[in-house]
């Protein structure tokens, strides 16, 4: 586990060769990151920063997990990943292919999908309907990926007539997560995605993260939830102030005592507040 505060620490476990841990077992340097970013500072008004200079890597096959305390960044810096926040300083790669401050539509066409928080479904659309919206540039390969979604959110294809507006709230999760993945992304930027279940809920959308994962999609999770973020993800990286405060295998930061003390505790108060 990496304390990005500390100039005396000569190996970064949130390298590849250290902590990457998935089922397709350990990256190495050469490996390519699907998304990269460097240095990144951004924010919402002229000369107010919500970024300072964080970095992250995400690797093909990876579950990246991101946390923070409240106004650390978290959300910033995946809508800035995501074209929706500008980006002073720094770079975003994909795939080794620089994306910095593309717009949505451009980013979607390249590869990165993003799931918002709030406001993720067109509620008076059915779940067809809805997951017809998801694949409007590439409308040919509706039938071919429509089979691939109903696969993976065997409900939604049992329920396809049904209006959005009338899902609950897992259930509407699981329809934006469908819909952004019908463009068969490369990343997956999820912002928040248990916030505002039941624990129940909860645990249901975090294993459904997880399988995504498994069938090959790389993700960038971002989840007030830490404790059960960790247990989940390769790695994970925790924000504070808009930087890199530490980052390292999603066990190694579950199970630091500076990360337990000076977060893990404060996060899971939020999130009992926020019930």
């Amino acid at each position: 586990m990496t304390d990005a505060t500390d100039p005396t620490n000569a190996s970064s476990a949130s390298s590849p060769e250290a902590t990457h841990a998935t089922q397709a077992g350990t990256a190495t340097l050469e490996r390519e990151p699907v998304l990269s970013a460097k240095n990144l500072v951004a924010g919402y008004l002229p000369g107010v920063n919500i970024l300072n200079g964080c970095d992250l890597d995400c690797y093909p096959g990876e579950l990246i997990g991101i946390i923070g305390p409240n106004g650390a960044g978290k959300s910033t810096l995946l809508k800035a990943l995501f074209g929706l926040v500008s980006i002073r300083e720094g770079s975003v790669t994909l795939q080794g292919e620089d994306i910095t401050n593309l717009k949505a539509n451009k980013l979607v066409q390249a590869g990165v999908g993003f799931v918002p928080q709030t406001n993720n479904v067109f509620p008076s659309l059915s779940i067809e309907e809805n997951l017809q919206m998801g694949l409007y540039l590439r409308p040919r390969k509706f039938a071919e990926r429509l089979e691939v979604i109903y696969d993976l959110f065997p409900v939604l294809g049992q329920r396809k007539g049904q209006r959005a507006g009338s899902l609950s709230g897992g259930e509407r999760q699981s329809m934006a997560m469908a819909r952004a993945l019908m463009m068969d992304p490369k990343v997956l930027l999820l912002d928040e995605p248990s916030a505002g279940l039941s624990p129940v809920r909860q645990d249901e959308t975090f294993i459904r993260t997880r399988r995504i994962n498994k069938a090959g999609v790389s993700i960038v999770m971002v989840e007030q939830n830490a404790r059960r973020c960790l247990q989940i993800c390769d790695r994970g990286y925790v924000l504070d102030q808009g930087k890199n405060a530490y980052s390292g295998t999603g066990k190694e930061l579950a199970d630091d005592p500076k990360v337990i003390e000076l977060y893990l505790g404060t996060l899971a108060k939020d999130v009992d507040s926020a019930r």
